[in-house]
């Protein structure tokens, strides 16, 4: 087990993580809860961590969706493409 699996087992009891596939880039998510979807996208420099007192809360009443928003915690580091002002 990873440091980061260790931190969402011990903040976020319950919800589970996964990596899904956005155009061939791993996105982090951890789900937990049920009723209807409550999507929690957090700030920078933060990861879904920040959300932890909040998200445990209402995943009684919500399916919470905690995102690693593109390049921060363990989501895809887009890279700067050489000799263009464009991110991967």
């Amino acid at each position: 087990m990873t440091i980061f699996e260790r931190a969402d087992a011990s903040l976020l009891p319950g919800f589970t993580r996964r990596f899904i596939d956005i155009a061939g880039r791993p996105l982090l998510v951890v789900t937990g809860g049920k009723g209807p979807p409550l999507l929690m996208l957090h700030g920078d420099p933060q990861t879904h961590l920040c959300w932890h007192h909040l998200a445990s809360k209402l995943a009684d009443r919500f399916s919470i969706v905690l995102p690693d928003i593109r390049g921060r915690g363990e989501s895809h580091k887009p890279g700067h493409i050489e000799g263009r002002n464009a991110y991967l």
